[in-house]
């Protein structure tokens, strides 16, 4: 996990540089987003959110995720059978492995992708642009669960 202090200062950073306001809302979405190592929905960051500020809409969390997948500073993981996860402590291509039964998402410490990439690339032509890689299982506390 990168240093989540860190993440929320690039994050502000970049926000500041584009000259976007960073409203204690705005803030505490950021905060959440490069804290968290649970890939939220953005219903749970709106709950979250909530709490300190009740009047917060699901539409400004909506659209402050928005602007930081625009601007590369989240990674969103769409899943077609549910809501969509965003992870902003690592914004880039990276593995993820999936609880089938509770959803828990964990990014696992694999060795690097890169040498997979350029085999994908030498074998197909293709030039790669972004990739995903999940894997789906169930996790240790689904296992004892039964």
């Amino acid at each position: 996990m990168a240093d989540p202090d860190a993440r929320l200062q690039q994050m502000l950073t970049k926000l500041r540089d584009r000259k976007f306001r960073i409203t204690p809302q705005r803030l505490a979405v950021v905060k959440i987003l490069a804290q968290s190592k649970e890939h939220p929905t953005v219903e749970n960051i709106y709950e979250q959110v909530k709490k300190d500020f009740p009047t917060t809409s699901l539409a400004t969390i909506y659209k402050t995720v928005s602007l930081l997948k625009e601007l590369g500073e989240i990674l969103e993981l769409g899943f077609p059978e549910g809501s969509n996860r965003y992870d902003g402590n690592k914004p880039y291509p990276h593995p993820h492995i999936i609880c089938i039964r509770c959803k828990k998402i964990i990014d696992p410490d694999l060795m690097e992708l890169q040498p997979l990439t350029d085999e994908v690339t030498r074998k197909t032509g293709y030039k790669i642009i972004d990739h995903r890689l999940d894997f789906f299982g169930i996790c240790p506390d689904c296992q004892q669960k039964g």
